[in-house]
Protein backbone atom coordinates (compact mmCIF):
# COMPACT_ATOMS: atom_id res chain seq x y z
CA UNK A 1 0.00 0.00 0.00
CA UNK A 2 1.24 3.12 -1.01
CA UNK A 3 1.03 6.53 0.49
CA UNK A 4 -0.40 10.16 -0.67
CA UNK A 5 1.72 13.24 0.32
CA UNK A 6 0.06 14.12 3.29
CA UNK A 7 0.03 10.70 4.92
CA UNK A 8 3.61 11.05 3.95
CA UNK A 9 3.86 13.81 6.00
CA UNK A 10 2.82 13.14 8.78
CA UNK A 11 4.55 9.54 8.88
CA UNK A 12 7.65 11.59 8.81
CA UNK A 13 6.64 14.47 11.65
CA UNK A 14 6.17 17.27 8.66
CA UNK A 15 3.77 19.40 6.59
CA UNK A 16 2.50 18.93 3.29
CA UNK A 17 4.32 22.10 2.46
CA UNK A 18 7.69 20.95 3.35
CA UNK A 19 7.46 17.66 1.56
CA UNK A 20 6.55 19.95 -1.81
CA UNK A 21 9.10 21.83 -0.65
CA UNK A 22 11.87 19.46 -0.97
CA UNK A 23 10.67 18.37 -4.27
CA UNK A 24 11.37 21.65 -5.58
CA UNK A 25 15.26 21.68 -4.41
CA UNK A 26 15.48 18.70 -5.19
CA UNK A 27 15.97 16.99 -1.82
CA UNK A 28 12.76 14.29 -2.15
CA UNK A 29 12.60 12.76 -5.31
CA UNK A 30 9.20 12.68 -6.92
CA UNK A 31 7.21 9.23 -6.49
CA UNK A 32 5.30 7.53 -9.90
CA UNK A 33 1.59 9.23 -9.96
CA UNK A 34 -1.21 6.69 -9.45
CA UNK A 35 -3.85 6.09 -12.77
CA UNK A 36 -5.78 8.92 -10.76
CA UNK A 37 -2.45 11.58 -10.74
CA UNK A 38 -1.91 11.40 -7.29
CA UNK A 39 1.48 10.87 -5.85
CA UNK A 40 2.21 7.93 -3.71
CA UNK A 41 5.00 7.42 -1.77
CA UNK A 42 6.85 4.32 -0.29
CA UNK A 43 8.90 3.28 1.93
CA UNK A 44 12.58 4.52 0.37
CA UNK A 45 10.68 7.83 0.24
CA UNK A 46 9.92 7.78 3.96
CA UNK A 47 13.21 6.96 4.73
CA UNK A 48 15.00 9.57 2.70
CA UNK A 49 12.58 11.98 4.27
CA UNK A 50 12.99 11.10 7.51
CA UNK A 51 17.02 11.43 6.88
CA UNK A 52 16.55 15.06 5.67
CA UNK A 53 14.43 15.68 9.10
CA UNK A 54 17.19 14.65 10.90
CA UNK A 55 19.69 16.43 9.05
CA UNK A 56 17.66 19.74 9.41
CA UNK A 57 16.80 19.15 13.38
CA UNK A 58 20.94 19.04 13.69
CA UNK A 59 20.87 21.87 12.39
CA UNK A 60 22.39 21.60 8.67
CA UNK A 61 21.07 23.87 6.22
CA UNK A 62 19.09 22.74 2.98
CA UNK A 63 21.89 23.73 0.81
CA UNK A 64 24.01 21.28 2.47
CA UNK A 65 22.06 18.55 2.82
CA UNK A 66 24.06 15.96 0.18
CA UNK A 67 21.56 14.99 -3.01
CA UNK A 68 20.05 11.25 -2.48
CA UNK A 69 22.51 9.53 -4.78
CA UNK A 70 25.33 10.92 -2.72
CA UNK A 71 27.65 8.43 -1.16
CA UNK A 72 27.61 8.26 2.98
CA UNK A 73 30.80 9.58 3.09
CA UNK A 74 29.58 12.98 2.53
CA UNK A 75 26.52 13.00 4.93
CA UNK A 76 30.10 12.78 7.12
CA UNK A 77 31.59 15.37 5.74
CA UNK A 78 28.81 17.66 6.09
CA UNK A 79 28.67 16.10 9.78
CA UNK A 80 32.18 16.71 10.60
CA UNK A 81 31.88 20.28 9.39
CA UNK A 82 28.93 21.67 10.95
CA UNK A 83 30.45 19.91 14.13
CA UNK A 84 33.56 21.84 14.06
CA UNK A 85 31.10 24.91 13.47
CA UNK A 86 29.33 24.52 16.26
CA UNK A 87 32.74 23.67 18.40
CA UNK A 88 33.43 27.35 17.37
CA UNK A 89 30.15 28.84 18.05
CA UNK A 90 30.50 27.04 21.61
CA UNK A 91 33.49 28.62 22.10
CA UNK A 92 33.06 32.12 21.04
CA UNK A 93 29.47 31.90 23.08
CA UNK A 94 31.94 30.84 26.44
CA UNK A 95 33.91 33.63 25.61
CA UNK A 96 30.68 35.76 25.61
CA UNK A 97 29.91 34.37 29.18
CA UNK A 98 33.08 35.15 30.82
CA UNK A 99 33.26 38.90 29.46
CA UNK A 100 28.91 39.72 30.74
CA UNK A 101 30.08 37.75 33.78
CA UNK A 102 33.30 40.61 34.16
CA UNK A 103 30.76 42.96 33.69
CA UNK A 104 27.49 41.61 35.92
CA UNK A 105 29.60 39.33 38.69
CA UNK A 106 32.43 41.00 38.99
CA UNK A 107 30.93 44.90 38.27
CA UNK A 108 33.69 45.33 35.47
CA UNK A 109 33.09 48.60 33.22
CA UNK A 110 31.20 47.84 30.54
CA UNK A 111 33.44 50.21 28.46
CA UNK A 112 36.68 48.30 29.16
CA UNK A 113 37.89 46.24 26.15
CA UNK A 114 37.33 43.50 25.89
CA UNK A 115 40.42 40.72 27.62
CA UNK A 116 41.66 43.97 29.77
CA UNK A 117 41.50 42.36 33.15
CA UNK A 118 38.89 43.58 35.45
CA UNK A 119 41.59 44.60 37.89
CA UNK A 120 41.91 48.08 35.89
CA UNK A 121 38.38 48.71 36.25
CA UNK A 122 38.86 50.46 39.88
CA UNK A 123 41.10 53.19 38.07
CA UNK A 124 40.14 57.11 38.23
CA UNK A 125 37.83 57.01 35.39
CA UNK A 126 39.98 59.74 33.15
CA UNK A 127 42.79 56.88 33.04
CA UNK A 128 40.32 54.28 32.32
CA UNK A 129 38.40 56.02 29.68
CA UNK A 130 41.95 57.11 28.36
CA UNK A 131 42.54 53.48 28.18
CA UNK A 132 40.17 52.74 26.17
CA UNK A 133 40.57 55.34 23.86
CA UNK A 134 43.84 53.74 23.45
CA UNK A 135 42.39 50.29 22.66
CA UNK A 136 41.28 52.28 19.27
CA UNK A 137 44.95 51.97 17.67
CA UNK A 138 47.54 50.12 19.78
CA UNK A 139 48.74 46.81 19.31
CA UNK A 140 47.50 44.10 21.49
CA UNK A 141 50.98 43.42 22.63
CA UNK A 142 51.25 47.38 23.51
CA UNK A 143 47.57 47.23 25.38
CA UNK A 144 49.15 44.07 27.28
CA UNK A 145 52.23 46.28 28.59
CA UNK A 146 49.98 49.28 29.53
CA UNK A 147 47.53 46.47 31.65
CA UNK A 148 50.27 45.08 33.31
CA UNK A 149 51.60 48.98 34.92
CA UNK A 150 47.81 49.81 35.63
CA UNK A 151 47.11 46.38 37.31
CA UNK A 152 49.39 46.98 39.92
CA UNK A 153 48.53 48.93 43.11
CA UNK A 154 48.16 52.77 42.92
CA UNK A 155 51.51 54.72 44.96
CA UNK A 156 50.70 57.45 46.78
CA UNK A 157 52.20 59.96 43.89
CA UNK A 158 49.95 58.11 41.46
CA UNK A 159 46.59 59.22 43.59
CA UNK A 160 48.24 62.47 44.54
CA UNK A 161 48.31 63.64 40.83
CA UNK A 162 44.67 61.64 40.37
CA UNK A 163 43.46 64.11 43.26
CA UNK A 164 45.19 67.21 41.87
CA UNK A 165 42.46 69.97 41.20
CA UNK A 166 42.68 72.18 38.23
CA UNK A 167 43.46 74.94 40.90
CA UNK A 168 46.19 73.47 42.37
CA UNK A 169 48.57 76.20 43.04
CA UNK A 170 52.21 76.76 41.91
CA UNK A 171 54.22 74.95 44.51
CA UNK A 172 51.84 72.34 44.92
CA UNK A 173 52.62 71.42 41.12
CA UNK A 174 56.04 72.06 41.38
CA UNK A 175 56.51 69.75 43.94
CA UNK A 176 54.53 67.05 42.22
CA UNK A 177 56.55 67.52 39.16
CA UNK A 178 59.81 66.80 41.06
CA UNK A 179 58.25 63.63 42.75
CA UNK A 180 57.13 62.41 39.25
CA UNK A 181 60.21 62.90 37.67
CA UNK A 182 62.28 59.68 38.73
CA UNK A 183 59.30 57.27 38.45
CA UNK A 184 57.92 58.56 34.75
CA UNK A 185 61.77 58.00 33.89
CA UNK A 186 61.97 54.55 35.53
CA UNK A 187 58.69 53.33 33.71
CA UNK A 188 60.13 54.69 30.50
CA UNK A 189 63.04 52.81 30.74
CA UNK A 190 60.88 49.75 31.36
CA UNK A 191 58.33 50.37 29.03
CA UNK A 192 59.23 51.83 26.13
CA UNK A 193 55.68 52.17 24.62
CA UNK A 194 55.30 54.67 26.98
CA UNK A 195 57.87 57.07 25.60
CA UNK A 196 56.37 56.69 22.05
CA UNK A 197 52.79 54.97 21.51
CA UNK A 198 52.51 56.55 17.99
CA UNK A 199 55.30 53.43 17.29
CA UNK A 200 53.01 50.92 18.74
CA UNK A 201 49.89 51.74 16.50
CA UNK A 202 47.98 49.53 14.22
CA UNK A 203 46.93 52.89 12.50
CA UNK A 204 48.68 55.40 11.08
CA UNK A 205 50.84 57.64 13.52
CA UNK A 206 48.93 60.50 12.80
CA UNK A 207 45.36 59.34 13.67
CA UNK A 208 47.17 57.76 16.68
CA UNK A 209 48.86 61.09 17.89
CA UNK A 210 45.21 62.90 17.59
CA UNK A 211 43.36 60.23 19.75
CA UNK A 212 46.19 60.97 22.58
CA UNK A 213 45.54 64.95 22.43
CA UNK A 214 42.19 64.94 22.05
CA UNK A 215 41.93 62.14 24.80
CA UNK A 216 44.23 63.94 27.24
CA UNK A 217 43.06 67.17 27.05
CA UNK A 218 38.99 65.80 27.49
CA UNK A 219 40.06 63.19 30.19
CA UNK A 220 42.13 65.62 32.69
CA UNK A 221 42.33 68.94 33.94
CA UNK A 222 44.59 72.42 33.15
CA UNK A 223 46.88 70.94 36.67
CA UNK A 224 47.39 67.40 35.24
CA UNK A 225 48.42 68.58 31.49
CA UNK A 226 51.10 71.26 33.52
CA UNK A 227 52.67 68.82 35.29
CA UNK A 228 52.55 66.29 32.48
CA UNK A 229 54.04 69.14 30.61
CA UNK A 230 56.71 70.07 32.87
CA UNK A 231 58.01 66.42 33.64
CA UNK A 232 58.25 65.99 29.56
CA UNK A 233 60.01 69.25 29.92
CA UNK A 234 62.78 68.18 32.29
CA UNK A 235 63.04 64.42 30.46
CA UNK A 236 63.79 66.47 27.49
CA UNK A 237 66.36 68.46 28.89
CA UNK A 238 68.02 65.61 30.68
CA UNK A 239 68.34 63.95 27.37
CA UNK A 240 69.94 66.86 26.16
CA UNK A 241 72.11 66.91 28.71
CA UNK A 242 73.14 63.57 28.14
CA UNK A 243 73.68 64.26 24.45
CA UNK A 244 75.90 67.34 25.22
CA UNK A 245 73.76 69.49 23.65
CA UNK A 246 70.09 70.18 22.64
CA UNK A 247 68.27 67.67 20.40
CA UNK A 248 68.76 68.14 16.51
CA UNK A 249 66.10 70.83 15.63
CA UNK A 250 65.20 71.70 18.86
CA UNK A 251 62.59 69.13 18.97
CA UNK A 252 62.08 67.20 22.34
CA UNK A 253 62.37 63.92 22.00
CA UNK A 254 59.59 61.35 22.22
CA UNK A 255 56.36 62.33 21.78
CA UNK A 256 56.31 64.75 25.00
CA UNK A 257 53.23 65.49 27.20
CA UNK A 258 51.41 63.75 24.70
CA UNK A 259 52.17 60.11 26.32
CA UNK A 260 51.08 59.84 30.21
CA UNK A 261 51.76 56.18 31.52
CA UNK A 262 48.48 56.39 33.08
CA UNK A 263 49.54 55.84 36.87
CA UNK A 264 50.44 52.15 37.97
CA UNK A 265 52.31 49.95 40.20
CA UNK A 266 55.29 50.28 43.02
CA UNK A 267 55.83 53.85 43.19
CA UNK A 268 54.19 54.12 39.62
CA UNK A 269 52.32 57.75 38.30
CA UNK A 270 50.44 59.39 35.34
CA UNK A 271 53.35 60.75 33.14
CA UNK A 272 54.45 62.33 29.92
Amino acid sequence: MAWSTSQLAELAGTTLKTVRHYHKVGLLEEPERAHNGYKRYGAAHLVRLLRIRRLVDLGVPLSDIPAPEAPDDEVEQVLRALDAELAAGIERQQRLRRELAAILDERASLDLPAGLSTSIKDLPANDRSFLVAFSSFLTPSAMSVFEEQLAAPRSPVSTEFDDLPPDAPEEVRQELTRRMLPEVRRQQAEYPVFDNVGSYSRRDETVARSVVLHSLVEFYNEAHLDVLRRVNEMLVAERANAADGPPAGGEPAGDGPENPSLGGGGDEAPAG
